[in-house]
């Protein structure tokens, strides 16, 4: 299956990093998080990608465009320009990047992939989120419920810590950041049949608005409860605690 990922967002509420560079390409250790992504998928064996550019595209074609030469030891020869490759230690990827168009909404940018996907099941993900999602049983779960499209639904970590007392304000309990049990959000890391390309529109369509809300009307939508990690990159504040996750070696995602 080919992985499709929307990276044309202006990730306003990060806007101290991208003012100068698209979201997905806001580094975590000095990798884009767009690529952080992408070799999660390629660990599962999904080497297709295809990219969904708007703000600032011309910043992942760059990006791509180049990467082969800087995976390499090479020699360059001025004189005639002609490079020898010594060594490569890029991935075995195939990255078709799709201008969608800045002002396009989700459901806009993923209906221009159709002619990519033909007819054929595809992957979803945002390009600013990251998990630990097993994403062999996510199809396994897609493929035995025979639907449309599966999501995978994940719990928000509450920001603050949740204080319980009694009536005169004696403490009775403390939980520092807990896990709302009954709140699942949706957390991208999408399977949908090619069928779902029918529900998107037009450029100003959201993918999680319309399409979604008939998809779920006709029973044709279900959710993977994903217990374990899972964080979007939306403020600065996330880039930081991703950042650290990374450093300190306790970056779920990396199982490369």
């Amino acid at each position: 299956m080919k992985v499709i990922i929307l990276a044309g967002g202006m990730g306003t509420r990060i806007s101290e990093e991208t003012d100068v560079r698209p979201k997905p390409m806001v580094e975590i250790g000095g990798k884009p998080i767009l690529w952080h992504l992408m070799k999660y998928y390629s660990t599962f064996g999904f080497n297709e990608f295809i990219i969904l550019l708007g703000y600032k595209g011309y910043f992942i074609k760059e990006y791509f465009a180049n990467y082969f030469l800087h995976q390499s030891e090479v020699t360059i020869h001025l004189e005639n320009n002609h490079i020898d490759v010594h060594s490569n230690a890029s991935e075995p990827w195939s990255v078709t990047l799709l201008d969608t168009g800045i002002n396009t909404m989700t459901g806009g940018r993923i209906k221009k992939a159709q002619k990519y996907i033909q007819n054929e099941p595809f992957l979803l993900s945002y390009g600013d989120g990251l998990s630990d999602v097993n994403l062999d049983e996510l199809i396994k779960f897609h493929r035995q419920n025979k639907k449309l499209l599966t999501l995978t639904s994940v719990q928000l970590e509450e920001r603050f810590g949740l204080i319980q007392t009694e009536q005169n304000g004696e403490i009775h309990s403390f939980l520092e950041k807990p896990t709302l049990d009954s709140s699942w959000i949706n957390g991208g890391f999408f399977v949908c049949e090619p069928e779902v390309m029918n529900y998107l529109d037009n450029d100003q369509t959201i993918f999680e608005q319309t399409p979604l809300i008939r998809l779920t009307q006709e029973h044709q939508a279900y959710a993977y409860h994903h217990h374990g990690f899972w964080k979007c990159m939306d403020t600065l504040r996330d880039k930081i605690e991703l950042n650290k996750l990374w450093d300190s070696g306790q970056a779920k995602w990396k199982i490369w």
